[in-house]
């Protein structure tokens, strides 16, 4: 039997990866570039972000207009988005218009023009998103968080860039980052759906032949450094996250620290949901993650409280953070295990999530990972895993970032000193 996963690598060094899914009726395609906010200079911070918007306003054969025409005739759907290590350029079609598809985001990416009303256009467009994120807290004090973790470097610098840096970003800005990074060293190409392998490397080779020949140059350390934001708001509750360095991909506390996550407040049968709102009533929202990057990680909780209760918040947080260090129950495993697995497998059954999921795996590990590969490590985890992660990404120093009512958060010194008790 065929493996339904093929790659190939072309003569100009692109890769080239797609998933044969036959029983579905759709294809995803994508353009997975790794390069994102992670790469950019201080004085260009938001420059992979704006590409990223500037992509779909025209090429030299086609206008903004009909980019987004062609895809909609067809009932298709494009988008793209920018993270801290990578910038993402997709559609998703019924199986008999891939080569559109290929064709369209092979045009963003080697023909855009660049126009220079576009731009200014879309420059206001970006300082609106800014402007609608600052005014929503849950998601500007995660950039407070970033920047309070890695403090003047390029990781903690936010995705959108500021006002000032967005205004003032040239064209020429634009083109040379393109140029540095968009090349096929730095690029995965993927498919899954409903597709022929050979067809896809066929039109990649079409209308991807006009990359540039540019290496890229290596992403910047991050160094977690860890400290404290806090910013007195009129607002009606204050929104608190509190993280520690943790793991990165290649880490072997990976899959254990991603199962602490899921137990201690992944869903609603975890620590901190039920501790803190089920029984105390202190929140609507509270939440933990794990965030891997290249060489590292970051683990956080986030909680949405009034003023009064941020006094209770706060060391019953703490509390929970010491007594999963000091044992975790089968149930508890047994449940957290179910929920990474099914959350895996349930991605499988999505075009998007399986076209992504091979991508970003090639960018990382170099290879696409069995499924089966997967779901071993998770169920290899022990409690006693679990507890000895707990115990390792706790005793890092803590990032506190605070907005809000937040006069009742007690200090950083003192959440320092109960986290070592």
């Amino acid at each position: 039997m065929t493996d339904p996963i093929q790659l190939t690598r072309l003569p100009s060094g692109l890769t080239v990866v797609t998933e044969r899914m036959d029983r579905v009726e759709t294809v995803s395609f994508g353009a997975y570039i790794s390069a994102g906010t992670r790469n950019e200079t201080a004085a260009e911070n938001g420059v992979s972000h704006f590409l990223e918007h500037m992509a779909f306003k025209g090429t030299t054969s086609r206008s903004a207009l009909r980019i987004a025409e062609e895809i909609e005739n067809v009932g298709g759907h494009i988008n793209a988005y920018t993270a801290r290590e990578q910038t993402v350029f997709y559609v998703k079609l019924l199986k008999e218009n891939l080569d559109l598809g290929i064709d369209i985001i092979g045009d963003i990416l080697t023909h855009s023009t660049f126009d220079a009303a576009e731009l200014e256009r879309e420059r206001g467009v970006i300082l609106q998103e800014i402007g609608q994120a600052n005014d929503t807290p849950d998601d500007v004090v995660f950039d407070h968080f970033q920047e309070t973790a890695f403090p003047n470097q390029p990781m903690g610098r936010p995705i959108l860039g500021t006002e000032s840096l967005i205004q003032t970003m040239q064209r020429e800005t634009l083109m040379s980052y393109m140029g540095t990074h968009y090349n096929p060293s730095n690029m995965i190409v993927a498919a899954a759906g409903n597709l022929e392998h050979a067809a896809v490397v066929a039109q990649v080779e079409r209308h991807f032949a006009d990359l540039p020949t540019t290496t890229a140059p290596a992403m910047d350390n991050a160094l977690y450094t860890g400290g404290e934001f806090r910013q007195v708001k009129e607002l009606d509750q204050a929104h608190i996250v509190l993280g520690f360095p943790s793991t990165g991909y290649h880490d072997p506390d990976y899959y254990a620290a991603l199962l602490l996550s899921t137990l201690l407040g992944g869903g609603m049968s975890s620590r901190l949901f039920q501790e803190i709102r089920e029984k105390r009533g202190l929140v609507y929202s509270v939440y933990s993650f794990n965030a891997p990057y290249e060489g590292g990680g970051v683990f956080g909780i986030y909680a949405g409280t009034g003023e009064k209760e941020c006094a209770e918040l706060i060391p019953v947080t703490l509390e929970e953070l010491r007594k999963v260090q000091l044992g975790v129950t089968s149930d508890e495993l047994v449940r957290a295990r179910a929920q990474l697995k099914s959350s895996l497998l349930m991605s499988l059954e999505s075009t998007g999530s399986r076209c992504e999921q091979i991508a970003r795996q090639l960018q990382i590990f170099g290879r696409v990972i069995p499924t089966q590969e997967t779901v071993d490590k998770i169920e290899a985890v022990t409690r006693e895993d679990i507890c000895r992660a707990a115990a390792r990404i706790f005793a890092g120093a803590p990032t506190l970032a605070a907005l809000g009512p937040i006069g009742h958060i007690p200090s950083l010194q003192s959440i320092k000193e109960t986290l070592a008790a």
